[in-house]
């Protein structure tokens, strides 16, 4: 067993991973699995920055995540960076304060990095046969990976449901309009990925982060998060449908008491949920197989 720390720092939110590994076996033993909110990307769409609260929130983050990692006594760490700080002209000053704080410089990995990574954990359990296509729903962009073992092919393409949000500003309710016009963004996302991903050849749709993940407890009806009852739940199209339907009629106030929705997501999750739902369109999905190993998963492996 090798003890490891990996850490995925996304648009959206901000994630730590402990765990023991072995690669004998394939198995991965998590000793400790966190996420904290930090809207890294807030702003990044229209300004090219990262925001000084925003940097704030993220090395808040990080030194409570040193204090587990030192804890935990990890023999390796590594720190991911994906889609805000890979576009930001000041990502130099997010470099400098993760290594300030955690002794390891973050690496601003490429969309195919982190299609690969994310098809990793997403599927390393999974024995159902045959293709895979692995979606991971982003804070600013969405990965589409289809493989078997390895991955065959990879696209990321910068729709997430916090660029969404704050590119159309749906409303509480959202409008129509406002609808048509994430729909009208997702569907040229879509077709860029088909380009170089065959989307429509897998038959299995596995779906990764927040936005899934979130759906799925919603679909369920969970009166709290439960990862265990999340991970690996298959939801149909309908109910999908049926609960992007539900968040896109709702208030402000209609989300926040939802009991599984984390107050980070509230203001995003409607969008999140319409790329899912449009992504079932495109491929003719009958369902998703939700997991709630991803990235993460794939950097916690690729160190041990």
């Amino acid at each position: 067993m090798t003890r490891v720390a990996a850490i995925d720092c996304g648009t959206n939110s901000i994630r730590l991973l402990v765990a023991d590994a072995d690669p004998q076996t394939g198995e991965l033993v998590d000793l400790d699995r966190r996420m904290t909110i930090v809207r890294l990307g807030q702003g990044v769409d229209r300004t090219g920055r990262l925001a000084p609260e925003a940097l704030e929130r993220t090395f808040a983050a990080c030194r409570e995540y040193a204090a587990v990692i030192k804890e935990f006594g990890a023999e390796r760490v590594r720190f991911v960076a994906t889609s805000a700080s890979r576009d930001a002209e000041n990502r130099d000053e997010f470099v400098q304060g993760i290594l300030d704080i955690l002794g390891v410089e973050p690496e601003v990995i490429t969309g195919d990095q982190e299609a690969e990574f994310s098809f990793t954990g997403a599927t390393k359990e999974l024995h159902s046969g045959g293709d895979y296509l692995v979606v991971d729903i982003g804070g600013g962009s969405t990965e589409f990976v289809v493989g078997s073992e390895h991955v065959r092919a990879a696209r990321s393409v910068d729709v997430g449901c916090v660029r969404m949000t704050e590119r159309h500003h749906p409303g509480d309710p959202a409008t129509p309009e406002q609808i048509a016009a994430i729909r009208a963004d997702v569907e040229a996302a879509l077709d860029e990925a088909e380009r170089t991903v065959p989307l429509r050849e897998p038959r299995t749709l596995v779906g990764l982060a927040g936005s899934v993940t979130t759906v799925a407890a919603i679909a369920l009806d969970l009166p709290a998060y439960d990862s265990t009852a999340i991970h690996h739940a298959r939801i149909s199209y309908d109910e999908v449908k049926r609960v992007t339907d539900r968040l896109l009629a709702s208030t402000h106030e209609e989300r926040t008491a939802i009991p599984v929705l984390h107050p980070g997501r509230v203001d995003v999750i409607a969008a999140g949920a319409l790329v899912l739902l449009s992504v079932m369109d495109r491929t003719g999905a009958s369902e998703v197989v939700v997991s709630e190993h991803d990235i993460l998963d794939g950097i916690a492996w690729s160190i041990a």
